[in-house]
Protein backbone atom coordinates (compact mmCIF):
# COMPACT_ATOMS: atom_id res chain seq x y z
CA UNK A 1 0.00 0.00 0.00
CA UNK A 2 2.62 2.25 0.74
CA UNK A 3 4.21 1.50 -2.61
CA UNK A 4 0.86 2.98 -4.22
CA UNK A 5 -0.17 5.58 -1.95
CA UNK A 6 3.23 7.82 -2.92
CA UNK A 7 2.19 8.53 -6.38
CA UNK A 8 -0.66 10.05 -4.80
CA UNK A 9 1.06 12.25 -2.47
CA UNK A 10 3.65 13.43 -5.11
CA UNK A 11 0.77 14.18 -7.49
CA UNK A 12 -1.07 16.26 -5.23
CA UNK A 13 1.93 17.83 -3.75
CA UNK A 14 2.97 18.88 -7.57
CA UNK A 15 -0.26 19.90 -8.15
CA UNK A 16 -0.82 22.94 -5.71
CA UNK A 17 2.76 23.75 -6.74
CA UNK A 18 1.70 24.03 -10.03
CA UNK A 19 -1.50 26.01 -9.43
CA UNK A 20 0.35 28.72 -7.45
CA UNK A 21 2.71 28.73 -10.63
CA UNK A 22 -0.23 29.01 -13.00
CA UNK A 23 -1.53 31.92 -10.99
CA UNK A 24 1.12 33.76 -11.07
CA UNK A 25 1.26 33.84 -14.73
CA UNK A 26 -2.22 34.28 -15.21
CA UNK A 27 -1.50 37.64 -12.69
CA UNK A 28 1.77 38.33 -15.28
CA UNK A 29 -0.52 37.86 -18.18
CA UNK A 30 -3.20 39.59 -16.85
CA UNK A 31 -0.97 42.81 -16.25
CA UNK A 32 0.30 42.45 -20.00
CA UNK A 33 -2.98 41.95 -21.37
CA UNK A 34 -4.41 44.28 -19.57
CA UNK A 35 -2.44 47.06 -21.30
CA UNK A 36 -2.49 45.99 -24.79
CA UNK A 37 -6.04 45.26 -24.18
CA UNK A 38 -6.35 49.69 -23.47
CA UNK A 39 -4.29 50.33 -26.70
CA UNK A 40 -6.25 47.54 -28.77
CA UNK A 41 -9.57 49.27 -27.74
CA UNK A 42 -8.40 52.55 -28.27
CA UNK A 43 -6.56 51.84 -31.83
CA UNK A 44 -10.09 50.37 -32.96
CA UNK A 45 -12.06 53.24 -32.06
CA UNK A 46 -9.06 56.04 -33.25
CA UNK A 47 -7.50 53.83 -35.78
CA UNK A 48 -7.62 56.91 -38.41
CA UNK A 49 -5.38 58.73 -35.32
CA UNK A 50 -3.30 55.93 -35.26
CA UNK A 51 -2.55 55.68 -38.73
CA UNK A 52 -2.33 59.45 -39.03
CA UNK A 53 0.13 59.23 -36.02
CA UNK A 54 2.96 57.26 -38.19
CA UNK A 55 4.07 60.66 -39.05
CA UNK A 56 7.74 62.48 -39.28
CA UNK A 57 7.69 62.68 -35.69
CA UNK A 58 7.40 59.09 -35.13
CA UNK A 59 10.22 58.05 -37.43
CA UNK A 60 12.27 60.82 -35.85
CA UNK A 61 12.00 59.62 -32.40
CA UNK A 62 12.56 55.82 -33.57
CA UNK A 63 15.55 56.88 -35.30
CA UNK A 64 17.01 58.77 -32.46
CA UNK A 65 16.13 56.20 -30.06
CA UNK A 66 18.10 53.58 -32.31
CA UNK A 67 20.86 56.37 -32.67
CA UNK A 68 21.68 57.54 -29.31
CA UNK A 69 21.44 53.47 -28.09
CA UNK A 70 23.92 52.39 -31.04
CA UNK A 71 26.13 55.74 -30.19
CA UNK A 72 25.69 54.71 -26.58
CA UNK A 73 26.51 51.35 -27.01
CA UNK A 74 29.72 52.11 -28.95
CA UNK A 75 30.74 54.50 -26.37
CA UNK A 76 30.21 51.90 -23.22
CA UNK A 77 32.05 48.96 -24.88
CA UNK A 78 35.03 49.88 -26.81
CA UNK A 79 36.26 51.92 -23.45
CA UNK A 80 35.11 49.02 -21.52
CA UNK A 81 37.45 45.99 -22.93
CA UNK A 82 40.57 48.04 -21.84
CA UNK A 83 39.36 48.67 -18.78
CA UNK A 84 38.51 45.08 -18.07
CA UNK A 85 41.82 43.80 -19.96
CA UNK A 86 43.81 46.25 -17.35
CA UNK A 87 42.04 45.09 -14.69
CA UNK A 88 42.36 41.55 -15.72
CA UNK A 89 46.50 42.25 -16.49
CA UNK A 90 46.52 43.66 -12.54
CA UNK A 91 44.54 40.87 -10.57
CA UNK A 92 46.20 41.90 -7.33
CA UNK A 93 46.76 45.39 -6.15
CA UNK A 94 45.60 47.95 -3.46
CA UNK A 95 41.96 49.12 -3.89
CA UNK A 96 40.61 46.58 -6.79
CA UNK A 97 37.94 45.06 -4.93
CA UNK A 98 36.89 48.41 -4.01
CA UNK A 99 36.84 49.91 -7.67
CA UNK A 100 35.09 46.67 -8.81
CA UNK A 101 32.58 47.74 -5.91
CA UNK A 102 32.76 51.34 -6.96
CA UNK A 103 31.77 49.71 -10.66
CA UNK A 104 29.01 48.27 -9.44
CA UNK A 105 27.23 51.14 -7.77
CA UNK A 106 25.55 52.79 -10.66
CA UNK A 107 23.50 49.60 -11.52
CA UNK A 108 21.82 50.09 -7.83
CA UNK A 109 21.77 54.30 -8.37
CA UNK A 110 18.11 55.47 -10.08
CA UNK A 111 18.53 56.58 -13.23
CA UNK A 112 16.91 60.37 -12.04
CA UNK A 113 20.02 60.54 -9.66
CA UNK A 114 22.32 59.34 -12.40
CA UNK A 115 20.92 61.50 -14.37
CA UNK A 116 21.19 64.87 -11.91
CA UNK A 117 25.06 63.53 -10.93
CA UNK A 118 26.20 63.91 -14.58
CA UNK A 119 24.62 67.62 -14.50
CA UNK A 120 26.14 68.74 -11.74
CA UNK A 121 29.36 67.73 -13.15
CA UNK A 122 29.06 68.80 -16.35
CA UNK A 123 26.20 71.12 -16.41
CA UNK A 124 26.01 74.67 -17.03
CA UNK A 125 26.75 75.55 -13.63
CA UNK A 126 27.86 72.11 -12.94
CA UNK A 127 31.52 71.30 -10.96
CA UNK A 128 33.64 70.94 -14.21
CA UNK A 129 31.86 74.43 -16.04
CA UNK A 130 34.62 76.79 -14.98
CA UNK A 131 37.58 74.44 -16.96
CA UNK A 132 35.23 73.71 -19.54
CA UNK A 133 34.32 77.56 -20.05
CA UNK A 134 38.18 77.92 -20.15
CA UNK A 135 38.99 75.36 -22.79
CA UNK A 136 36.62 76.11 -24.93
CA UNK A 137 36.93 79.95 -24.74
CA UNK A 138 33.15 80.72 -24.39
CA UNK A 139 30.26 79.87 -21.23
CA UNK A 140 29.97 76.50 -20.80
CA UNK A 141 26.33 75.59 -21.71
CA UNK A 142 26.21 72.20 -20.06
CA UNK A 143 25.34 69.06 -22.04
CA UNK A 144 21.63 68.53 -22.10
CA UNK A 145 20.67 66.88 -25.47
CA UNK A 146 22.75 63.95 -27.05
CA UNK A 147 25.83 64.71 -25.60
CA UNK A 148 24.20 64.25 -22.17
CA UNK A 149 22.09 61.64 -22.36
CA UNK A 150 25.81 60.02 -23.85
CA UNK A 151 27.43 60.87 -20.93
CA UNK A 152 24.97 59.07 -18.59
CA UNK A 153 24.43 56.17 -20.68
CA UNK A 154 28.04 55.77 -20.63
CA UNK A 155 28.16 56.38 -17.04
CA UNK A 156 25.50 53.36 -16.27
CA UNK A 157 26.58 51.17 -18.82
CA UNK A 158 30.69 51.41 -19.13
CA UNK A 159 31.45 49.74 -15.77
CA UNK A 160 28.35 47.09 -16.64
CA UNK A 161 30.42 46.32 -19.61
CA UNK A 162 33.55 46.15 -18.03
CA UNK A 163 32.76 43.75 -15.28
CA UNK A 164 31.42 41.62 -17.89
CA UNK A 165 34.63 41.59 -19.63
CA UNK A 166 36.02 41.00 -16.66
CA UNK A 167 34.55 38.07 -15.89
CA UNK A 168 35.30 36.73 -19.31
CA UNK A 169 38.63 37.29 -18.87
CA UNK A 170 38.30 35.44 -15.47
CA UNK A 171 37.02 32.49 -16.76
CA UNK A 172 40.08 31.62 -19.17
CA UNK A 173 41.87 28.57 -18.16
CA UNK A 174 44.60 29.02 -15.69
CA UNK A 175 47.03 27.18 -18.09
CA UNK A 176 46.35 28.78 -20.58
CA UNK A 177 48.38 31.75 -18.27
CA UNK A 178 50.78 29.57 -17.39
CA UNK A 179 51.69 28.70 -21.38
CA UNK A 180 51.66 31.96 -22.29
CA UNK A 181 54.48 33.20 -19.07
CA UNK A 182 56.51 29.89 -20.06
CA UNK A 183 56.66 30.86 -23.84
CA UNK A 184 57.81 34.53 -22.74
CA UNK A 185 54.91 35.93 -24.62
CA UNK A 186 54.74 39.51 -24.22
CA UNK A 187 51.34 41.61 -24.00
CA UNK A 188 50.40 42.03 -27.75
CA UNK A 189 50.56 38.03 -28.35
CA UNK A 190 48.71 37.48 -24.85
CA UNK A 191 46.18 39.84 -26.12
CA UNK A 192 46.10 38.34 -29.86
CA UNK A 193 45.90 34.89 -28.76
CA UNK A 194 44.09 34.50 -25.06
CA UNK A 195 42.36 37.87 -24.18
CA UNK A 196 40.52 38.79 -27.65
CA UNK A 197 38.98 34.94 -27.92
CA UNK A 198 37.72 35.57 -24.60
CA UNK A 199 36.38 39.12 -25.39
CA UNK A 200 35.45 38.23 -29.05
CA UNK A 201 32.92 35.35 -27.37
CA UNK A 202 31.47 37.82 -24.98
CA UNK A 203 31.53 41.09 -26.98
CA UNK A 204 28.02 40.47 -28.86
CA UNK A 205 26.39 39.23 -25.77
CA UNK A 206 27.64 42.34 -24.29
CA UNK A 207 27.08 44.77 -26.41
CA UNK A 208 23.58 44.05 -27.53
CA UNK A 209 22.56 44.12 -23.72
CA UNK A 210 23.67 47.68 -23.13
CA UNK A 211 22.05 48.79 -26.38
CA UNK A 212 18.70 46.83 -25.09
CA UNK A 213 19.23 49.19 -21.77
CA UNK A 214 20.01 51.93 -23.48
CA UNK A 215 17.07 51.81 -26.17
CA UNK A 216 15.04 51.55 -23.44
CA UNK A 217 16.22 54.30 -21.14
CA UNK A 218 13.39 56.36 -20.44
CA UNK A 219 14.36 58.59 -16.79
CA UNK A 220 17.75 59.69 -18.52
CA UNK A 221 15.97 61.17 -21.94
CA UNK A 222 13.31 62.62 -19.91
CA UNK A 223 15.88 64.27 -17.74
CA UNK A 224 18.37 65.35 -19.93
CA UNK A 225 16.55 65.10 -23.45
CA UNK A 226 16.42 68.79 -23.85
CA UNK A 227 13.69 69.00 -26.70
CA UNK A 228 11.91 67.33 -29.54
CA UNK A 229 14.76 66.56 -31.08
CA UNK A 230 16.33 64.24 -28.32
CA UNK A 231 12.91 62.43 -27.67
CA UNK A 232 12.54 58.43 -27.96
CA UNK A 233 9.89 56.92 -28.05
CA UNK A 234 9.18 56.15 -24.71
CA UNK A 235 9.59 59.83 -23.54
CA UNK A 236 7.29 60.55 -26.46
CA UNK A 237 4.65 57.92 -25.07
CA UNK A 238 5.04 59.91 -22.32
CA UNK A 239 4.83 63.47 -23.69
CA UNK A 240 1.46 62.02 -25.96
CA UNK A 241 -0.38 61.33 -22.73
CA UNK A 242 0.53 63.47 -19.97
CA UNK A 243 0.97 66.66 -21.72
CA UNK A 244 -0.63 66.53 -25.10
CA UNK A 245 -3.22 63.75 -24.21
CA UNK A 246 -3.23 61.98 -27.84
CA UNK A 247 -4.38 58.32 -27.40
CA UNK A 248 -4.15 57.56 -30.77
CA UNK A 249 -0.42 58.84 -31.34
CA UNK A 250 0.89 57.05 -27.97
CA UNK A 251 -0.90 53.82 -29.70
CA UNK A 252 1.48 54.26 -32.56
CA UNK A 253 4.56 54.69 -30.75
CA UNK A 254 4.02 51.83 -28.28
CA UNK A 255 3.41 49.59 -31.13
CA UNK A 256 6.66 51.02 -32.32
CA UNK A 257 8.70 50.72 -29.27
CA UNK A 258 7.09 46.98 -28.84
CA UNK A 259 8.50 45.62 -32.10
CA UNK A 260 12.01 47.57 -31.66
CA UNK A 261 12.19 45.88 -28.24
CA UNK A 262 10.77 42.57 -29.26
CA UNK A 263 13.43 42.57 -31.92
CA UNK A 264 16.44 43.27 -29.58
CA UNK A 265 15.12 40.70 -27.34
CA UNK A 266 15.21 37.92 -29.70
CA UNK A 267 18.93 38.63 -30.55
CA UNK A 268 19.78 38.79 -27.08
CA UNK A 269 18.62 35.70 -26.48
CA UNK A 270 20.48 33.96 -29.66
CA UNK A 271 23.88 35.60 -28.73
CA UNK A 272 23.22 34.20 -25.31
CA UNK A 273 23.09 37.48 -23.40
CA UNK A 274 21.80 37.84 -20.10
CA UNK A 275 19.18 40.56 -19.12
CA UNK A 276 19.75 40.38 -15.42
CA UNK A 277 23.45 41.99 -16.27
CA UNK A 278 25.10 40.10 -13.30
CA UNK A 279 28.80 39.79 -13.57
CA UNK A 280 29.85 37.63 -10.72
CA UNK A 281 33.63 38.13 -9.93
CA UNK A 282 36.02 35.60 -8.38
CA UNK A 283 37.57 37.74 -4.92
CA UNK A 284 40.89 36.41 -6.01
CA UNK A 285 42.67 35.67 -9.08
CA UNK A 286 45.35 32.97 -8.75
CA UNK A 287 46.99 33.82 -12.61
CA UNK A 288 50.73 35.08 -12.30
CA UNK A 289 51.09 37.72 -14.90
CA UNK A 290 53.77 39.88 -15.78
CA UNK A 291 53.16 43.23 -17.19
CA UNK A 292 56.11 45.61 -18.40
CA UNK A 293 56.48 49.02 -16.37
CA UNK A 294 55.51 50.44 -19.51
CA UNK A 295 52.04 48.53 -20.27
CA UNK A 296 51.62 48.68 -16.08
CA UNK A 297 51.93 52.64 -16.12
CA UNK A 298 49.42 52.51 -19.74
CA UNK A 299 47.16 50.38 -17.47
CA UNK A 300 47.15 52.48 -14.35
CA UNK A 301 46.35 55.80 -16.49
CA UNK A 302 43.24 53.76 -18.18
CA UNK A 303 41.80 52.19 -14.78
CA UNK A 304 42.00 55.47 -13.32
CA UNK A 305 40.44 57.27 -15.97
CA UNK A 306 37.70 54.91 -15.94
CA UNK A 307 37.58 55.33 -12.33
CA UNK A 308 37.52 59.57 -12.44
CA UNK A 309 34.34 58.92 -14.98
CA UNK A 310 32.25 56.97 -12.54
CA UNK A 311 33.24 58.53 -9.67
CA UNK A 312 32.80 62.28 -10.51
CA UNK A 313 29.07 62.07 -11.03
CA UNK A 314 28.69 60.10 -7.28
CA UNK A 315 31.09 62.61 -6.07
CA UNK A 316 28.95 65.61 -7.61
CA UNK A 317 25.97 64.33 -6.53
CA UNK A 318 26.81 63.98 -3.14
CA UNK A 319 28.22 67.73 -2.92
CA UNK A 320 25.45 68.79 -4.58
CA UNK A 321 23.26 67.23 -2.25
CA UNK A 322 25.32 68.55 0.91
CA UNK A 323 24.96 72.19 -0.09
CA UNK A 324 21.51 71.91 -0.47
CA UNK A 325 19.93 72.80 2.73
CA UNK A 326 19.24 69.08 3.83
CA UNK A 327 17.54 70.21 7.55
CA UNK A 328 14.78 72.00 5.53
CA UNK A 329 13.89 69.36 3.38
CA UNK A 330 14.26 67.15 6.07
CA UNK A 331 11.60 68.63 7.62
CA UNK A 332 9.09 69.15 4.57
CA UNK A 333 5.83 67.61 5.03
CA UNK A 334 5.53 66.66 1.37
CA UNK A 335 9.39 65.32 1.58
CA UNK A 336 7.77 62.97 4.73
CA UNK A 337 4.59 61.99 2.35
CA UNK A 338 6.68 61.41 -0.51
CA UNK A 339 9.39 59.00 1.50
CA UNK A 340 6.35 57.17 3.46
CA UNK A 341 5.10 56.76 -0.32
CA UNK A 342 7.86 55.80 -1.77
CA UNK A 343 8.86 53.17 1.04
CA UNK A 344 5.45 51.79 1.23
CA UNK A 345 4.85 51.03 -2.53
CA UNK A 346 8.53 49.71 -2.58
CA UNK A 347 7.94 47.24 -0.03
CA UNK A 348 4.77 45.88 -1.62
CA UNK A 349 6.42 45.59 -4.44
CA UNK A 350 8.85 43.89 -3.95
CA UNK A 351 6.81 41.81 -1.88
CA UNK A 352 4.56 40.48 -4.24
CA UNK A 353 7.87 40.16 -6.86
CA UNK A 354 8.67 37.21 -4.00
CA UNK A 355 5.35 35.64 -3.71
CA UNK A 356 5.21 35.86 -7.82
CA UNK A 357 8.87 34.47 -7.60
CA UNK A 358 8.56 31.83 -5.64
CA UNK A 359 5.34 30.84 -7.00
CA UNK A 360 7.09 30.22 -10.72
CA UNK A 361 10.08 28.70 -9.28
CA UNK A 362 8.16 26.04 -7.36
CA UNK A 363 5.90 25.15 -10.38
CA UNK A 364 8.60 25.11 -12.90
CA UNK A 365 10.52 22.46 -10.08
CA UNK A 366 7.30 20.44 -9.74
CA UNK A 367 6.92 20.02 -13.30
CA UNK A 368 10.47 19.24 -13.83
CA UNK A 369 10.19 16.44 -11.35
CA UNK A 370 6.98 15.03 -12.88
CA UNK A 371 8.08 15.14 -16.51
CA UNK A 372 8.45 12.54 -18.04
CA UNK A 373 10.53 13.21 -21.13
CA UNK A 374 13.47 15.02 -21.48
CA UNK A 375 12.06 18.27 -23.12
CA UNK A 376 9.86 20.58 -20.84
CA UNK A 377 6.69 20.89 -21.45
CA UNK A 378 4.92 24.45 -22.30
CA UNK A 379 3.69 25.14 -18.80
CA UNK A 380 7.34 24.54 -17.33
CA UNK A 381 8.83 26.74 -20.18
CA UNK A 382 6.48 29.47 -19.05
CA UNK A 383 7.09 28.84 -15.60
CA UNK A 384 11.04 29.20 -16.47
CA UNK A 385 11.43 31.72 -19.10
CA UNK A 386 7.37 33.75 -18.14
CA UNK A 387 8.80 36.07 -15.94
CA UNK A 388 11.76 37.11 -18.57
CA UNK A 389 8.83 38.01 -21.31
CA UNK A 390 7.73 41.50 -19.14
CA UNK A 391 11.21 42.72 -20.40
CA UNK A 392 10.15 42.76 -23.73
CA UNK A 393 7.05 45.24 -22.82
CA UNK A 394 8.76 48.10 -20.64
CA UNK A 395 6.56 49.54 -17.83
CA UNK A 396 6.40 52.65 -19.78
CA UNK A 397 4.13 50.77 -22.45
CA UNK A 398 2.55 48.81 -19.87
CA UNK A 399 1.51 52.10 -17.90
CA UNK A 400 0.37 53.46 -21.07
CA UNK A 401 -2.24 50.91 -21.89
CA UNK A 402 -3.36 50.74 -18.49
CA UNK A 403 -3.51 54.53 -18.61
CA UNK A 404 -5.76 54.43 -21.74
CA UNK A 405 -8.25 51.59 -20.45
CA UNK A 406 -8.92 52.81 -16.80
CA UNK A 407 -9.94 56.22 -17.95
CA UNK A 408 -12.83 54.42 -19.35
CA UNK A 409 -13.78 53.49 -15.26
CA UNK A 410 -13.19 57.13 -13.39
CA UNK A 411 -9.95 58.97 -12.45
CA UNK A 412 -6.91 57.22 -13.47
CA UNK A 413 -4.38 59.14 -10.75
CA UNK A 414 -6.67 57.21 -8.15
CA UNK A 415 -5.09 54.02 -9.60
CA UNK A 416 -1.87 55.12 -9.36
CA UNK A 417 -0.68 52.89 -6.05
CA UNK A 418 -1.88 49.83 -7.75
CA UNK A 419 -0.44 50.53 -10.65
CA UNK A 420 3.32 50.92 -9.45
CA UNK A 421 3.15 48.32 -7.17
CA UNK A 422 2.27 45.44 -9.53
CA UNK A 423 3.97 46.96 -12.42
CA UNK A 424 7.56 47.29 -10.42
CA UNK A 425 6.84 44.31 -8.53
CA UNK A 426 6.70 42.24 -12.00
CA UNK A 427 9.91 44.13 -13.53
CA UNK A 428 11.78 43.00 -10.75
CA UNK A 429 10.78 39.70 -10.79
CA UNK A 430 13.76 38.32 -13.49
CA UNK A 431 16.44 39.47 -11.11
CA UNK A 432 14.44 37.97 -7.95
CA UNK A 433 14.47 34.66 -9.50
CA UNK A 434 17.70 34.49 -10.45
CA UNK A 435 18.60 34.72 -6.63
CA UNK A 436 15.72 32.22 -5.65
CA UNK A 437 16.05 29.41 -7.87
CA UNK A 438 19.05 27.95 -7.06
CA UNK A 439 18.31 27.86 -3.57
CA UNK A 440 14.93 25.72 -4.36
CA UNK A 441 16.33 23.69 -6.39
CA UNK A 442 19.23 22.61 -4.53
CA UNK A 443 16.77 22.23 -1.35
CA UNK A 444 13.94 20.12 -3.48
CA UNK A 445 16.80 17.89 -4.67
CA UNK A 446 17.65 17.33 -1.18
CA UNK A 447 14.26 17.17 0.94
CA UNK A 448 11.93 16.15 -2.07
CA UNK A 449 11.81 12.69 -1.49
CA UNK A 450 11.57 13.02 2.60
CA UNK A 451 8.58 15.22 2.03
CA UNK A 452 6.82 13.07 -0.03
CA UNK A 453 7.52 10.18 2.68
CA UNK A 454 6.30 11.77 5.54
CA UNK A 455 3.33 13.47 3.83
CA UNK A 456 4.53 17.45 4.32
CA UNK A 457 2.74 19.15 1.89
CA UNK A 458 1.39 22.74 0.99
CA UNK A 459 2.02 25.64 3.71
CA UNK A 460 3.75 23.02 6.18
CA UNK A 461 6.21 22.24 3.64
CA UNK A 462 7.30 25.34 2.77
CA UNK A 463 7.13 26.57 6.20
CA UNK A 464 8.91 24.00 7.53
CA UNK A 465 11.30 22.56 4.36
CA UNK A 466 11.80 25.19 2.15
CA UNK A 467 11.81 28.45 3.62
CA UNK A 468 14.92 27.74 5.58
CA UNK A 469 16.86 27.56 3.13
CA UNK A 470 15.40 30.73 0.92
CA UNK A 471 15.48 33.23 3.47
CA UNK A 472 18.96 34.31 2.68
CA UNK A 473 18.55 34.51 -1.30
CA UNK A 474 14.70 35.65 -0.55
CA UNK A 475 16.05 38.50 1.44
CA UNK A 476 18.44 39.32 -2.04
CA UNK A 477 15.52 39.29 -3.52
CA UNK A 478 13.72 41.72 -1.86
CA UNK A 479 16.49 43.97 -1.51
CA UNK A 480 17.03 44.18 -5.09
CA UNK A 481 12.84 44.80 -5.86
CA UNK A 482 12.28 47.30 -3.43
CA UNK A 483 15.83 49.35 -4.92
CA UNK A 484 14.34 48.99 -8.26
CA UNK A 485 10.66 50.08 -7.58
CA UNK A 486 12.21 52.98 -5.03
CA UNK A 487 13.90 54.28 -7.96
CA UNK A 488 11.76 53.80 -10.34
CA UNK A 489 10.03 56.83 -12.32
CA UNK A 490 8.67 55.10 -15.42
CA UNK A 491 5.04 54.16 -14.30
CA UNK A 492 4.50 56.97 -11.28
CA UNK A 493 5.60 59.78 -14.57
CA UNK A 494 1.99 58.66 -15.83
CA UNK A 495 -0.07 57.93 -12.83
CA UNK A 496 1.66 60.50 -10.45
CA UNK A 497 -0.59 63.33 -8.96
CA UNK A 498 -0.81 65.59 -5.79
CA UNK A 499 -2.49 62.94 -3.76
CA UNK A 500 0.32 59.92 -4.76
CA UNK A 501 3.86 61.12 -4.96
CA UNK A 502 7.14 58.98 -4.84
CA UNK A 503 10.56 60.73 -4.26
CA UNK A 504 11.70 60.38 -7.90
CA UNK A 505 8.10 62.13 -8.58
CA UNK A 506 8.74 64.84 -6.06
CA UNK A 507 12.55 65.25 -7.57
CA UNK A 508 11.03 65.82 -11.01
CA UNK A 509 8.60 68.53 -10.06
CA UNK A 510 11.12 70.17 -8.31
CA UNK A 511 13.66 69.88 -11.45
CA UNK A 512 11.01 71.11 -13.34
CA UNK A 513 10.59 73.96 -11.46
CA UNK A 514 14.20 74.95 -11.41
CA UNK A 515 14.34 74.42 -7.60
CA UNK A 516 17.74 72.37 -8.32
CA UNK A 517 19.12 72.56 -5.09
CA UNK A 518 15.99 70.89 -3.39
CA UNK A 519 16.40 68.32 -6.21
CA UNK A 520 20.23 67.72 -5.72
CA UNK A 521 19.17 67.03 -1.83
CA UNK A 522 16.07 64.61 -2.97
CA UNK A 523 18.73 63.16 -5.27
CA UNK A 524 21.30 62.04 -2.41
CA UNK A 525 18.75 60.94 0.35
CA UNK A 526 17.15 58.66 -2.57
CA UNK A 527 20.54 57.91 -3.79
CA UNK A 528 21.62 56.94 0.03
CA UNK A 529 18.26 54.89 0.26
CA UNK A 530 18.77 52.52 -2.99
CA UNK A 531 22.75 52.13 -2.08
CA UNK A 532 21.63 50.78 1.39
CA UNK A 533 19.44 48.70 0.24
CA UNK A 534 21.44 46.91 -2.65
CA UNK A 535 24.29 46.66 -0.20
CA UNK A 536 21.81 44.55 1.76
CA UNK A 537 21.13 42.86 -1.08
CA UNK A 538 25.07 41.74 -1.97
CA UNK A 539 25.86 40.95 1.44
CA UNK A 540 22.76 38.76 2.01
CA UNK A 541 23.88 37.26 -1.41
CA UNK A 542 27.44 36.64 -1.03
CA UNK A 543 26.98 33.50 2.12
CA UNK A 544 25.57 31.19 -0.24
CA UNK A 545 24.88 28.04 1.50
CA UNK A 546 23.40 25.85 -1.13
CA UNK A 547 25.78 25.79 -3.45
Amino acid sequence: MALRHEPVTAHRSQQGRVAAGALALAAIGILIGGAFAGLAVEAVQSWQGAIAAFDSYLLRAARFTLVQAGLSTLLSVIPAIFVARALARHPRFPGRGLILQLFAVPLALPGIVAALGVLALYGRAGLLAPPLSWITGETWQGIYGLSGILVAHVFFNMPLAARLFLAALEAVPADQWKLSAQLGMGPGAIFRLIEWPAIRAALPGVATLVFMICAISFTVVLTLGGGPRATTLEVAIYQALRFDFDPARAIALTLVQVILTAGIIIVLARLGASMTGDANLPTTSRRAVFPSSGETGLNAAVILLALAFVAGPMAATVIAGLVADLSRLAREPAVHAATATSLILAALAAFLCLLLSIALVAARRALEIARGSPSPGPLERLTDTGASLVLIVPPIVIGAGWFILLRRFGDVFVFAPLMVVTVNAVMAMPFAMRAIRPAYDAASARHEKLCLTLGITGLDRFRLVDWPGLKRPAATGFAFAMALSLGDLGVIALFGSDQVKTLPYLLLERMGSYRTADAAGLALFLGLFCLALMFFAAHWAREKPWR
